[in-house]
């Protein structure tokens, strides 16, 4: 017996899975790499940030993402006045009952947009925490549990824009990944001239899979078999962030955890069922620099986490095609998946 039930079509996963691909890459005009990081993620069980600067597609690509799939989405602005129990719900007393009734808040979806959330103030910011770790919910010492599948797909401007705070250490840890749109190429901005100038392309978008669907996807991820020589490396990436002299601090065992997820997620969008040390090199990036916090030393040189990451996978070992037990392979070269 295999050891998932979806194995044996898992065609027929990865075909659902392009579906998706194709639905997003129909509204962001030539971002592929955006696009298959957040179907990453999705399928990891894991929350995205995306930071850029203002109008290159940031919410486009999270409302993009949430209409491609058939399940409940809610989207949260965030505010300098926004209040955590707008976002977790609040307890309100019935007159009639006599007893207080639970009023769920805007977490309460399977995907959930939480539009410029470092505009909000870093009380508010912490009411994401237990929800993005446990995916449940405690007020006034009940918990409830939210539903499956559940994703966060954050959007914020970098810290230098203004009237925006810095997320805490321990919110930026419970993101999978981050990605940067960045500015569309000329040929891809004529089509969007084109394809933007009159309706949204939003307004024709329709799901094209169901959140059923997702979770069949997500529990073949699982499966997908990660070898010994994988699993060590990843653990010596993230290990050398903890001790290299130009970080303050590195990546947390959370984050090991999440790389090896997003690998296997990004096998099963390949049409592989097992892991390769490239899936790793590829999503080191966007996994672990925005954990990283640099020394003020390698601030004023201008040296980026970014730039320490694609350093740690430039001297780290790469496990040889026997060890990794996945067939030969050519040593990739490290960059943004």
């Amino acid at each position: 017996m295999t050891t998932y039930d979806a194995r044996a079509s898992l065609s027929d996963l990865t075909t659902t899975a392009d579906r998706v691909r194709r639905s997003v890459e129909s509204v962001l005009e030539g971002k592929p790499e955006a696009v298959r990081l957040s179907l990453t993620v999705l399928l990891a069980e894991g929350h995205l940030l995306i930071e850029d600067v203002p109008g290159v597609g940031k919410t486009m690509l999270a409302k993009a993402l949430a209409r491609s799939v058939d399940c409940s989405v809610r989207r949260i602005q965030f505010t300098p006045d926004l209040l955590p129990s707008d976002i977790t719900g609040v307890s309100v007393y019935d007159q009639e009952r006599r007893e207080f009734e639970f009023k769920p808040g805007a977490i309460f979806a399977q995907i959930v947009i939480g539009d410029e959330i470092n505009r909000a103030s870093p009380k508010t910011q912490s009411a994401l925490l237990e929800s993005m770790e446990e995916r449940q919910v405690t007020i006034d010492g009940t918990t409830y549990p939210l539903p499956d599948p559940f994703m966060v797909v954050a959007t914020q401007n970098p810290v230098e824009m203004e009237g925006t705070y810095p997320l805490p250490e321990a919110q930026r840890d419970r993101f999978m990944a981050r990605v940067s749109i960045g500015y569309p190429g000329p040929e891809a901005e004529l089509r969007m001239l084109d394809v933007h100038g009159g309706v949204s392309p939003l307004a024709d978008l329709r799901p094209v899979a169901h959140a059923h669907d997702i979770a069949k996807l997500i529990e073949a991820v699982r499966a997908l078999h990660v070898s010994e020589a994988v699993r060590r490396y990843a653990v010596e990436l993230v290990s050398a962030t903890r001790a290299h002299p130009e970080l303050r601090l590195g990546a947390s065992p959370r984050a090991t955890l999440q790389l090896l997820r997003a690998a296997r997620a990004a096998a099963m969008l390949a049409g592989r069922e097992f892991v390769l040390p490239d899936d790793v090199q590829r999503l080191a990036v966007p996994v672990l620099a925005h954990r990283l916090l640099p020394t003020a030393q390698a601030q004023l040189s201008r040296r980026t986490a970014e730039q320490v990451v694609v350093e740690i996978l430039q001297r780290t070992p790469v496990p040889d095609a026997a060890a990794a037990g996945s067939g030969p392979q050519a040593r990739p070269r490290p960059g943004r998946y």
